[in-house]
């Protein structure tokens, strides 16, 4: 079970590094990137982020600029928080949203064919 304190962590660091990316990186038209959720390590070394992006196909090409770009990403975020220690970012794939819109696909499809 999590801590209250890594909870809230969690949300800080969901929270200002949503706007550090809406506010500082640029993506190309008709592309939404959302982070989904935020897991920090108890000693407080590592936070993992899960990224969504519609559309899916873009999800590589997003990652890459993300990754491109983390140092100054982590360096916005440590200016941001007053906490010590700042965890790690590491940008990671949510799977799933994926695996939701796949499952949404399938049901779609057989209701089709039952009609």
């Amino acid at each position: 079970m999590m801590s209250k304190r890594i909870q809230r962590i969690n949300q800080l660091i969901k929270k200002e590094l949503s706007q550090i990316i809406l506010r500082e990186i640029e993506f190309s038209q008709g592309v939404l990137v959302t982070i989904t959720r935020v897991e920090t390590s108890p000693n407080l070394i590592e936070s993992n982020v899960w990224i969504s992006v519609l559309p899916e196909e873009k999800l590589k090409r997003i990652l890459e600029i993300l990754n491109k770009n983390i140092y100054f990403l982590q360096q916005k975020l440590n200016k941001r928080l007053t906490m010590r220690p700042i965890p790690r970012i590491k940008f990671l794939e949510e799977r799933k949203t994926s695996e939701a819109s796949r499952i949404e696909e399938i049901l779609e499809e057989l209701k089709k064919e039952e009609k």
